[in-house]
């Protein structure tokens, strides 16, 4: 079975440059609906036969999207849609759910109406970043949300593990969202969720208990994703 290319008739103009954009969201857009998996390579030549264009926009295609964390290049392997080491990102993701529901419940009475309104002003622009989905810029907004509430945690110990796990996090993986794009949507809805615990003064259990959950959400996510990804079988570029 061939992947279907993409074609100006699919929406993309085919002004000048077009066909560096047209490979681009092509490989973009199986990325992310799981055509094509993590590990998946991609081999350049067939997909500028597939796409009917010399080798030069597939590997400006292919060197933007490396850029943005879709894609590695390994030595004498070439280009792969980049990989993470799933236990260990659901191993570190669990004792983060803990510490960051811990943070958050202790932060929440010393949050003042502008740190609230900051965090909503971050969780606007995720919101807005939904629409033309950048999993990266997506990835970093996500954590300046989370630290708009951190940086009010008075425990120093609790708020110092909470950055060295999200330091880990980013050795393991640049963006989750890449694997699990229809995580954010979700993620988006649960912030808010979070915003109207501390703004009402929700008991630390409630917030303790909807951070954590938020945060195990993704593994589930991400567990979901990874069970569908074996049953389904790469589509082939002839």
């Amino acid at each position: 079975m061939s992947a279907a290319p993409v074609s100006p008739g699919d929406g993309t103009s085919a002004s000048a440059g077009s066909k560096h954009e047209i490979v681009y969201e092509a490989i973009r857009r199986r990325i992310l609906d799981g055509s094509y998996g993590p590990g998946h390579r991609l081999v350049l030549d067939r997909i500028a036969r597939e796409f009917d264009v010399s080798p030069v926009p597939v590997r400006e295609a292919v060197r933007r999207l490396e850029a943005q964390g879709y894609v590695d290049f390994q030595r004498n392997v070439g280009a792969r849609v980049a990989t993470f080491d799933e236990a260990q990102f659901a191993e570190t993701t669990e004792v983060l759910a803990i510490l960051e529901g811990a943070a958050t419940a202790l932060a929440a009475p010393r949050m003042r109406k502008s740190d609230l309104t900051a965090a909503r002003r971050s969780n606007a622009r995720l919101n807005a970043l939904l629409g033309d989905f950048d999993p990266i810029e997506f990835s970093r907004e996500n954590r300046a949300f989370h630290f708009v509430f951190y940086d009010r945690c008075p425990n120093r110990q609790v708020r110092a593990l909470v950055e060295q796990q999200w330091a880990k996090l980013d050795t393991i993986r640049r963006s989750s969202f890449i694997y699990v794009p229809g995580r954010a949507r979700s993620s988006v809805a649960e912030h808010e969720q979070i915003i109207r615990l501390v703004e009402k003064g929700a008991t630390a259990s409630a917030i303790e208990s909807a951070t954590r959950a938020h945060k195990l959400h993704t593994i589930q996510a991400l567990a979901a994703a990874s069970a569908a990804r074996t049953t389904r079988k790469p589509p082939e570029v002839r």
